[in-house]
Order: C-alpha cells, then structure tokens, then sequence
C-alpha cells in the first residue's frame, strides 16, 4: 500500500490523535548544535558586561532596563520555572524561580530581596567561559566548568557554573537551569 493511503486509513480506524506527529504536520527540530550553546554562553557574558557597563554611564535605571531585556531573551521564565540558584544569595532566597527574583539578583533595588545588591552592577568588564565538559541530549544541552568574571581594578572572581538550555518553540536557546556557586577552598 502507497504512504497515503496507509495513513488515511489508520486516520479512519484510530483518528488523527494515534497518527505519529510526521504524519499530522511539519517536524520541527529542536535538536541543539555545540556552536549554539557556545553562542549563548558568550552572548550571557556579553550582556552581564553591557549591564555593567550600562550601570557606571547611564545609571541604575538604564542598567536595570536593559538586566530585564537580558532575562527576557536568555533565560526561560515565559515557560515556566527556571531553576536559578545565583552565586552569591542566602536563604530564605536562595533560589531565583521567577523572573523578578532573577532581577533582583542582578540589578537590586527590590524590596522583596533586601540582600541583593545588583552582581551585574559590580563593574564587570571581562566575562571569561572555561567549560569543563557539555553535554547535549537532542533538544537540551548542559554545561559545567567555570566562569571567570574581571572587575573594573582588574581582579578576577571565578565561579563555578552549570547550565541547562532547552529551545523554546521559535527554535531560540532558553536557559532553564543555571547553578553557580564560588568554588570550595577546603578547611
């Protein structure tokens, strides 16, 4: 039997809803290339100096402005949860699930977050990615390794840092888990 008329057949016996998703319509794939992930590392280290930069020439407002434009186009809060745990935060606030929380994070100035005083507005001038491995799986890919970040006087501050991407449905890479701690400096 020809292709087509295999399909209209199991249409009519099982309806459209047992059909594989080929025969319903277009594929789309969301598989996720080495060269994406690397490009959204950089274009997050890109845009945590621009913050910054932004902070000590136009001011809070501007940097705050832009922090939230940076959210919007890395991270995946319009999906759900992301799962944040930034650097340099305390509980009851450790994790930044939610958009605002993630704001807070890196500009300041919430009420709702009296601790955090803006890591994007410490004068960051270089952001440096070291992975130590990445791992993609289809339609996700997971990064681990460290990130050195350079203030203004020079001094370098190293994290570690993992992330999780995934690509929303415009085929866009979204970070949906991002963990960063400063590494462990023994007793």
């Amino acid at each position: 039997m020809k292709k087509s008329i295999c399909i209209a057949l199991a249409s009519a016996l099982l309806g459209a809803a047992a059909l594989p998703a080929a025969a319903k319509g277009p594929v789309v794939n969301h598989a996720i290339s080495e060269a994406e992930v690397l490009a959204a590392q950089q274009a997050w280290c890109k845009a945590l100096v621009d913050i910054s930069t932004t902070a000590t020439a136009s001011g809070p407002v501007a940097a705050k402005a832009l922090a939230e434009k940076v959210i919007d186009a890395a991270y995946g809060y319009q999906m759900g949860a992301v799962l944040f745990k930034p650097t340099l935060t305390t509980a009851p606030q450790t994790f930044r699930t939610t958009r605002e929380g993630a704001l807070a994070y890196f500009v300041g100035g919430n009420p709702a977050y009296p601790k955090d005083t803006g890591f994007a507005l410490k004068g960051w001038t270089k952001c440096e990615i070291a992975n130590a491995a990445v791992f993609i799986t289809g339609d996700s890919a997971n990064t681990m390794g460290n990130v050195a970040f350079t203030d203004k006087t020079g001094k370098v501050t190293t994290v570690d840092k993992t992330w999780t991407f995934v690509k929303d449905d415009a085929g866009k890479l979204r970070i949906v888990v991002h963990h960063s701690s400063l590494p462990f400096s023994g007793n």
